[in-house]
């Protein structure tokens, strides 16, 4: 899969059938339309292509309005999501920049400097409550009018549901809120992981014992705070067992920076650069802020306690990962990395 970040250059301007959206979380919803994409552009001989913004276009417009408050949560980083798409069969990504002058871009102008000129677009798929251009003037019937003038298919998804319920990155992330890691799986087809890696951290962990695998988390979680237990997958050929903390360790640390932190059991080894994915699978508590390090240390000693006994009730499932799992994780993320990082910085920002 090839990752453009903004509209790729004259000679790789290939036509394509393309679906425009943020898809984050890559959900099942999102799956049904990327496979109507990835057929159409088979049948037709095309690239499947998608637009997708970083930042989040809403990220964006509560930075300008010094709205903090009103920033998106989202359920993947960008790493996750171009993962995500690849997976969906989709042969090129344009990570657009959401900034001022794209967001001012009349509808008229986006499809003809974006989708004509820039993409090539001949078969172009859609959400039901699609809108787009400044001030989201555009719509659905604004496309149809302009593929019937420059000669591009214009079809809509309605909503897929799940028992009844709409499948969205909302449903996903208010099932990650309330820690039902069962449901969110459900809702992504595959369980809720985070992905990055390793970097230097204080140390501190090994100092009471616990060392810790590091993650900064970059991006707004979905009131996603406390200990877990988890897997580590990309340290080994199957998912190691962990507990891990994620928030703003306030016993120890004042910066406010989100940090994902994980302690392999029964494990040792340099892992500082690697790749890693760290998957959810249980809420044991809320982070806390401890009187000292004693306690602090025999609360760690506690959650790491019910860390063994959860695998060791769920040894069946630590089973059969061991048994699937070898490629399922690092691989399919170092494809997506090796893409994501193959091209120029994203806005000098990390992603």
């Amino acid at each position: 899969m090839k990752v453009f970040r903004g509209l790729p250059n004259a000679e790789s301007r290939a036509p394509c059938a393309l679906t425009i959206g943020n898809f984050d979380g890559v959900h099942r919803g999102h799956q049904v339309l990327l496979a109507h994409v990835r057929n159409a552009a088979t049948q037709l001989g095309l690239d499947a292509a998608v637009m997708t913004f970083e930042p989040h276009p809403r990220e964006f417009f509560a930075h300008r309005a010094d709205q903090l408050g009103n920033m998106p949560i989202r359920v993947a980083n960008l790493r996750d999501r171009l993962e995500s798409l690849s997976q969906a069969g989709i042969d090129r990504v344009i990570v657009e920049h959401f900034n001022a002058s794209f967001a001012a871009m009349s509808p008229q102008d986006f499809i003809e400097k974006v989708l004509v000129d820039g993409l090539h677009v001949k078969w172009l798929m859609v959400g039901e409550d699609f809108c787009f251009g400044a001030r989201r003037a555009g719509n659905i019937a604004t496309l149809i009018e302009a593929g019937k003038k420059y000669g591009f298919h214009v079809e809509t998804l309605s909503t897929v549901m799940n028992e009844g319920a709409r499948i969205s990155s909302s449903a996903v992330r208010a099932a990650l809120a309330a820690s039902d890691f069962t449901h969110a799986s459900v809702l992504l087809d595959h369980p809720y992981s985070i992905s990055g890696r390793v970097v230097h951290g204080k140390k501190f962990g090994r100092t009471i014992g616990f060392p810790t695998l590091n993650l900064r988390v970059n991006h707004k979680l979905p009131a996603l705070s406390g200990i877990f237990v988890v897997n580590v997958h990309g340290l080994a050929e199957r998912p190691l067992p962990a507990v891990a903390s994620i928030g703003i360790r306030p016993t120890v640390d004042d910066s406010g920076r989100v940090l994902l932190e994980s302690y392999i059991l029964d494990f040792a080894g340099d892992c500082y650069g690697k790749l890693i994915q760290v998957e959810f699978l249980k809420k044991l508590r809320d982070e806390e802020k401890y009187v000292d390090l004693p306690t602090l240390t025999a609360a760690i000693r506690h959650d790491v306690d019910n860390a063994r006994a959860y695998f060791h009730q769920h040894a069946g499932y630590a089973a059969s990962m061991a048994t699937h799992a070898p490629t399922s994780a690092t691989d399919r993320i170092c494809h997506a990395s090796a893409a994501l990082h193959s091209a120029p910085p994203l806005m000098g920002r990390p992603n």
